[in-house]
């Protein structure tokens, strides 16, 4: 499975910003897609990830403030960011998993990852 995430870059704070990932091969392993993101020196964690069916779980930190979705028929999930704040600034990864629980995969573990995007948000 290979993901490729495109979208990311730099934008002032309170500003809004679309991240977009296409999965492409092997695509019968896969269910639930969405992103993780990681600070320099801290340990990824989750941002949102959503089911096949539509299924979806947030962190805590962007409730309210992003939604994630996805287009089947196009194999992408796409994460609307809005508010963004300083804190949000991070490399934002797309992740993939055969499992349909997205508290699941959103507990970690996951099994394919995409090469990160950097996302700046300035203050």
């Amino acid at each position: 499975v290979q993901l490729q995430a495109s979208g990311g870059g730099l934008v002032h704070a309170g500003g809004s910003l679309t991240l977009s990932c296409a999965a492409s091969g092997g695509l019968f392993r896969i269910n639930s897609m969405g992103w993780y993101r990681q600070v320099s020196g801290k340990q990824r964690e989750l941002v949102a990830i959503i089911s096949g069916a539509g299924a979806a779980t947030y962190a805590d930190s962007v409730k309210g403030r992003f939604t994630i979705s996805r287009d089947n028929t196009k194999n992408t999930v796409y994460l609307q960011m809005e508010g963004l704040k300083p804190e949000d600034t991070a490399v934002y990864y797309c992740v993939a998993d055969p499992r349909y629980s997205t508290r699941e995969v959103g507990a970690g573990d996951v099994v394919y990852w995409g090469k990160g995007t950097l996302v700046t948000v300035s203050s």
